[in-house]
């Protein structure tokens, strides 16, 4: 099991990839969010300046903000920093399109973008349209290194639905899921591999699979209910419950889109939205605000042990490998933490400390 680092993406925070260096992390993501967070490739080039091994990658960079050609040549300028040490994790845009009130890229959109980014980081020439224009294009001036392509730059696709899974399948060398921490995988496994075959090839060996959660290392006795505990998991529950909120209305409202861990919540939240004071048009603002940094106050009720259980690794040490050691056998290669904004540090210093050497 390998294990990664997420933060709120700061300028000012790309210390936070050479302090998980030196805590022996083996990567860093940086996700890519324009409402909410600064530029993800201000801070990767900050942290590829500044770190000599640790792994280094969007998490997740979006395809909707974004033309392909840019995606591929920002990644590939990342890769002339931090030579070999880079990879692009990309997908269609959850909270970065949802926060501007918009829907993710619809997956045949996603699977073209992917299919040019594919060809232009192997340094071959592609069609790509643009405006309803179709030309080919391809990368010059290579022997100047304005980039880096001849180190191979992998592609981890997030995908938490069966077709987005079959394009990772297609063109991805790995998958990222936010349902990983249940190590329920095997069905998107499943459609990982259809995806591969239907484009003609199989799913290797090393096809990377990565669980994106946060995590909380209890002292003896302590209990979920503790101020500390919802510290350090309550951004990570309350981003969960956005996530939920906004699947189950694109689901027609449908019950079975609720996770069993929020059932007991469902009712009082639907209420808070309902109060909001934005207009309904513009609620999206008011919904996420907090997403993946920190815990609104007002949805503090929420983080029920239930609701840290069902989106958390939360427990004493050995608990808590055993649980990766759960994700390990159902075929899970990597872990990636992304605690909230003020406690990351402590997160990634405690995972270090007290479960890190059980798989070193």
């Amino acid at each position: 099991m390998e294990f990664g680092v997420g933060f709120d993406t700061h300028v000012d925070k790309w210390d936070l990839a050479r302090y998980a260096e030196e805590l022996g992390f083996d990567s860093c993501w940086v996700p890519d969010s324009q409402m909410i967070w600064s530029d993800c490739y201000a801070v990767l080039a900050l942290a590829a300046a500044n770190t000599s091994r640790i792994r280094l990658g969007t998490g997740v960079a979006i395809a909707g903000t974004r033309i392909a050609p840019v995606t591929a040549h920002s990644i590939a300028s990342i890769n002339q920093i931090a030579p070999g040490r880079v990879f692009l994790g990309i997908g269609t845009g959850h909270t970065a399109m949802r926060v501007m009130g918009q829907s993710p890229m619809p997956i045949e959109e996603f699977r073209d973008y992917l299919r040019v980014v594919r060809a232009l980081l192997r340094g071959e020439a592609v069609d790509y349209t643009y405006r309803g224009r179709t030309r080919e294009i391809q990368f010059l001036h290579r022997d100047r290194r304005f980039i880096n392509l001849d180190d191979p730059i992998p592609i981890y696709v997030a995908a938490n639905g069966p077709r987005a899974a079959r394009v990772a399948g297609e063109f991805g060398d790995g998958w990222v899921t936010a349902g990983g921490i249940n190590a329920k995988i095997e069905g998107r496994l499943a459609q990982i591999r259809e995806g591969a075959a239907a484009a003609g090839r199989s799913v290797p060996d090393d096809f990377h699979i990565v669980a994106l959660t946060s995590a909380c290392v209890l002292r003896p006795g302590e209990a979920l209910t503790s101020e500390r505990v919802i510290n350090e998991t309550g951004a990570q529950v309350a981003s969960a419950l956005h996530f939920v909120y906004e699947t189950w209305k694109a689901r027609g409202r449908r019950d079975d889109a609720i996770p069993p861990f929020f059932r007991d919540v469902w009712d009082d939240y639907l209420e808070r939205v309902k109060n909001f004071s934005l207009p309904e048009k513009a609620r999206f603002r008011q919904i996420h605000e907090g997403h993946g940094t920190f815990l609104q106050p007002a949805e503090r009720k929420y983080v029920t042990p239930e609701a840290i259980r069902g989106t958390c690794l939360a427990g004493e040490p050995d608990e808590i490998v055993e649980r990766i050691r759960a994700m390990e056998r159902a075929g899970i290669n990597e872990l990636l933490i992304l605690p909230p904004a003020d406690t990351q540090r402590q997160v990634f210093r405690d995972v270090a400390e007290y479960v890190m050497p059980a798989f070193r």
